[in-house]
């Protein structure tokens, strides 16, 4: 039986193995120069404790103020502060790259969970079909039946304002997409030949969904991923925005946007440096995602 089934598997793999040159070629320059931010942002944001550049966030400058018209605004960029500070003397590259930490953490980490549960109840619904179909797709419809800003507003005001209840309530909103992208890949994958053939040799279900089924659903799957934590960074920020994230002294992009609105007529930078990283991130990773959606064949139904 295991002869057999290496057969059966081995197929596809080798046209991976063949589609492979293909798609980095069809990745281009752009692909990889976004994919290179994201990687440097990751890096600056996991080792910024580390870095001798990167300042404490929290650390208050007299520098980085600056006396205007009787008021204390944030000062401009110096040697000491190369983009300056904020309203509150501390500097702001710091501040940037510590609100990456904490938006890239709620974005990974609530489509992360996203993906454990969506993801194994649309694989279940996708692969046995019939009434636990019916059931699991109903749920998702629900979830997706209510706005997801007055949602996510409704859960964190009642959960408490802290990280872990912002990831959890964002992880929530994210999850009934995730079902059904799950679902439509697991649609197309179980009555492959390969699938069928593991369920005529006695192959238990478990067997066929982690073996056959699970790892070619896992490529459509990550790719959605990337392009669902875009989004999940843009509702933190909202959040955030709004009062509603991660509370005093942690700093996320869209509190950094919230806290230099003030005075933005005198002191735009505090918050268009946050506006413009987050910019340029949710570019790049709708980009990547995009482009590996489109290389993965990522059906647009299954988004709907």
């Amino acid at each position: 039986m295991d002869d057999v089934e290496l057969g059966v598997t081995a197929a596809p793999s080798a046209a991976a193995a063949e589609a492979q040159p293909k798609r980095k070629h069809k990745l281009g320059p752009f692909f990889w120069l976004a994919a290179g931010w994201l990687v440097l942002l990751v890096l600056l944001a996991a080792l910024a404790d580390f870095l001798p550049f990167v300042k404490d966030p929290n650390e208050v400058f007299r520098s980085a103020l600056a006396r205007r018209g009787g008021r204390i605004v944030a000062g401009s960029p110096s040697p000491e502060l190369w983009l300056g500070g904020d309203s509150g003397g501390r500097d702001l590259f710091a501040r940037v790259v510590y609100g990456a930490r904490v938006s890239l953490i709620v974005g990974v980490a609530s489509i992360a969970i996203g993906l454990v549960i969506g993801g194994t109840l649309g694989l279940v619904a996708g692969y046995f079909r019939g009434k636990t179909d019916s059931v699991i797709t109903a749920l998702a419809n629900i979830l997706l039946a209510f706005p997801p800003l007055i949602l996510a507003l409704a859960l964190v005001s009642f959960m408490g304002q802290n990280l872990r209840n912002v990831i959890t309530a964002l992880a929530i909103l994210a999850i009934p997409s995730l079902i059904r992208i799950t679902r439509a890949a697991t649609l197309t994958f179980s009555q492959r030949e390969f699938v069928v053939a593991a369920r005529t040799l006695g192959a238990s279900h478990w067997r066929v969904l982690t073996r056959e089924v699970l790892p070619n659903v896992v490529p459509p799957m990550a790719s959605f991923a990337l392009l669902a934590v875009a989004v999940v960074i843009v509702a933190e920020g909202t959040l955030s925005f709004l009062g509603l994230s991660v509370e005093s002294p942690a700093v996320s992009w869209g509190k950094l946007i919230q806290e230099g609105r003030q005075q933005l007529d005198e002191t735009p930078h505090v918050s268009l440096l946050p506006c413009l990283v987050m910019f340029i991130t949710l570019l790049a990773l709708n980009y990547v995602g995009d482009k590996l959606r489109s290389l993965f064949n990522v059906r647009e139904s299954g988004l709907g």
